[in-house]
Formats: C-alpha cells, structure tokens, sequence
C-alpha cells in the first residue's frame, strides 16, 4: 500500500489492517504514545502514523530518528484531528533502515542555500517534493501534447561540431592528454582526436531537428544542452534541458499558435494534476501563483512587432536603467514594462537581424528576421522562435556575411537543395518554464543537480 493508494481509497480502506513503507519526516513522543509523519514519495501528502506502548518494541519506536526508512502495520482509523481525514493506528512498526541523530535534513525550516549544498537530500523537504514532482510532470505534459498531435521525439545528438547559435559558448569535448596536445605545424592536431575533428557539446538540436522535420513532418527535441558561460544570474546554468520542436510547410504565424497552444496546454495539465504541490507553492513560495497561471491559460497573447514594442517604451512614462534603442535588445526590465502594459502573455516579432542568429528567415525589409519571443508576466522571456531561411541563396549569403565557416554545415545547408521548404520552430528552456510553474526564483532551485561555475558536485 502506498500514501498515494490510501488517500484516493481511503473511504474503502476505513478499518482495515493495511502495510505501509516509507521515511520518518516528523517523530513526535509522549511518555505512552507517539506520532509519526509518515512519507513514502508517493504523493506530496504525508500520512500520520500512531502508536502506543502496546508495541512489543515500543522503546525502540521511540528511539527512532528523523530520516529512518520503516515499515508499518497498521488499522486505518478515523482522525480526532479536524484537519485530517485519517491515520493509521500501528500494530507492528520494524526499523528497515537507522538514520543518526546528525541527519542534516531536520523537521525545521532550511534555507535554499543550505540545501544546495545538501542536493541529494532535499527532494525529502515538502518545498522540493513539490518542485520536482512538477519537473516530472511538466515533462510528461510536454512529451503527452506533442506525441498526441504527431511529432516525432527526436533524440539530438549531444557531442557536435556545429555551433548552432554562432556565440562560441561551448564546453571542447577531447580525448587529449592535456598535458601533452599533439601539434601539427603549431596548431592542435584534431585529426588524432576521437573524432578527427574540433568537438562540442550541442549548446541546441534545433539544426539536427530540421533535419528530421523535412522527413516526418513534425518532429520535437528534449534534452540537455551545455553553455561554457561563465554567468552567475539567477536564470543561468552550463547545463539545462531544452524543449524544441520542428514543423515543416509551418510560417511564423503558425509557429506562435503552436507556442500559445502549447504552454497553455501544459500549466493546465500541472494545475490539474499537482494540485496539492501548486497550493503548497501558492502558499509558501509564491503568493497568487495558482490565480497567475490560471489567468495565462485563458488569456489572449498579444502580438507585436519588436519596432513597435521599442516604441511603446520609449514613449513609457517611467525611467529606465537601460535606455530601449530601435535596432537593439530588450532588457528584463522592457519584458516586465510590456507584459505589464498589455497586462498579459506577448509575442514580439520581426526582430533586427543583426541580434539574432544565422539561421532565421530574412523578412522583405532586408532590416529583420522573421523571430519571435514570447514575453510572459513575472517571468519575461520563456520562448524563443522563428520561421527558419528556406532559401539556399539567402542562408549562405548571411553566413558569410557573419564570417562563418560553412564546412562542418554543409549538411544543414543543404536541406535547402534537397526538397526545402517553408518550415518554423521554437526553443524553450525547460527550467525557465519550471521558474514560472512553481514560483522558485533561481535556476539552481528547479534542476536536481545544478551545473553553474565553480559548482559541480554529486
């Protein structure tokens, strides 16, 4: 039997001897009886288990600590707490296995900080049984809307020779002594690598995405990618997981109906399926997150271009740290300002090119990309897109006009000589979503192990 089994039948189960088999949260002891909180991950609710000196072990019980994994026998019985439905009133209690008095997780309140350094044992506080049980069932609300509606799940290579953003930021993946780097006429010998070539891990499998768009028709990437970035934001890691979907014969505009569509899709499955986690983060994290996502999910996502959305804040009646300038990027700041002003989601498109990468469709005005970013309130940036150049002549003319090395994407190119045709996509990074989902302001607080500078540990 597990919590999880008992709340959902617990009508049925009044009066009945059931076994159950968890961890010690709580232990609070009397001189005759005692009461434990009693957790088996199952289910974000914790069941209280009582006992009394009847036990064969009853001193033993007593000298379990927090953190103990146990096994209990017991009768489900009415609770004379008000607040509770239930408990289980014990007949036998084993110790399956001890816990010393020094456990660091303790019935008390702990800092972020505190558990960061305690990773591996902070799923077993309520705050992160909540997170990442809305991890795992966020990323199943992905996967569900996309394998529904068609796409193929693509799995990206992680190990690459392409820099698909153009920026650099990527960790060197070598077999090489480092100590000792064989040299060719003075520059490092990549044919006597691994792969005979210079490699990376894939800071996006949107390009190798593409790739099997112009085969299924509709295809999505999920998985982790690295930036060597050496930033220490709130919102930064070296290593996130990026949700990205590919669809052929798709234009920008239809590229934005399916971002809308499915965002709005998955905070409803969260919402209706971590209810009892969302109110604890209500609670506790975030006053107004259920009202918050709620109102996303029925609300209308306005649509500007970037030109006009440099415009409104420009003309804002506030002072800016960051002055908006026609031509450049929006800061936090402008994000915050524009879903404010529009008091809701908000795509931005047309983007200037020239802040934006190699691969997205030039529109007529030779000035911009057909991009879009979707702004969302409290969060800012949660979505990024764009219609990708389908023209041959266009792509390469663009990436010489960066300067870029075209060999190691010959392949990429060439998608649009065999078959091309008009074809969008979107990336989203899964922990900025999760940001919003459950109200944690910090990166490190949503991914189980985090990987930023200076920290990888466990």
């Amino acid at each position: 039997m597990t919590n999880k089994e008992l709340f959902e039948n617990k009508d049925e189960l009044m009066n009945k001897e059931i076994v159950i088999k968890g961890w010690i949260r709580n232990h609070r002891k009397q001189k005759e009886f005692g009461f434990i909180d009693f957790s088996d991950g199952t289910c974000f609710k914790h069941v209280q288990v009582v006992y009394d000196e009847k036990l064969n072990n009853f001193s033993d019980v007593q000298k379990m600590h927090v953190g103990c994994a146990i096994e209990v026998i017991g009768n489900v019985v009415k609770s004379v707490n008000p607040k509770q439905d239930f408990e289980v009133s014990a007949t036998s209690i084993t110790l399956l296995g001890d816990c010393p008095e020094d456990y660091p997780i303790q019935p008390k309140k702990h800092s972020r900080e505190f558990l960061r350094e305690q990773a591996y044992l902070r799923p077993r506080t309520n705050l992160f049984q909540a997170v990442f049980r809305v991890r795992s069932v966020a990323s199943f609300a992905i996967h569900k809307y996309f394998q529904e509606r068609g796409y193929v799940y693509f799995h990206a290579p992680l190990i690459t020779a392409s820099d698909c953003e153009g920026a650099g930021e990527m960790f060197h993946v070598t077999c090489f002594d480092l100590e000792n780097v064989p040299k060719k006429d003075g520059a490092v010998d990549y044919e006597k690598d691994m792969f005979a070539c210079p490699a990376s891990l894939t800071v996006s499998g949107q390009l190798e995405a593409e790739s099997f768009a112009l085969a299924y028709g509709k295809t999505y990437t999920f998985g982790p990618t690295f930036r060597a970035e050496n930033s220490n934001t709130r919102v930064h890691a070296n290593e996130f997981w990026m949700v990205e979907p590919e669809i052929a014969f798709c234009d920008l505009k239809g590229d934005m109906e399916i971002m809308e569509d499915m965002l709005k899709n998955v905070v409803h499955y969260v919402l209706d399926n971590c209810k009892d986690e969302m109110e604890f983060l209500d609670k506790f994290v975030e006053n107004g997150l259920i009202e918050k996502l709620t109102k996303l999910v029925s609300s209308k996502f306005n649509r500007i271009t970037h030109k006009e959305c440099i415009d409104i804040l420009q003309k804002a009646n506030i002072k800016f740290e960051f002055e908006p300038k026609q031509g450049e990027d929006i800061a936090k700041e402008h994000e915050k300002y524009i879903t404010e002003y529009f008091d809701g989601p908000v795509f931005i498109t047309d983007w200037p090119k020239d802040i934006k990468a190699f691969y997205m469709k030039q529109n007529p005005d030779g000035e911009t990309v057909a991009a879009v970013d979707l702004e969302v309130p409290g969060a800012g940036e949660i979505m990024g897109g764009s219609q990708r150049e389908e023209d041959y002549e266009k792509l390469v003319a663009r990436m010489d006009e960066l300067g870029m090395e075209k060999d190691t994407l010959d392949w990429y190119i060439n998608l649009r000589k065999f078959g091309g045709c008009v074809h969008s996509g979107f990336g989203m990074g899964f922990e900025r979503l999760l940001i919003y989902l459950t109200g944690i302001d910090n990166i490190r607080d949503v991914i189980p192990y985090p990987r930023t500078p200076g920290n990888c540990e466990f």
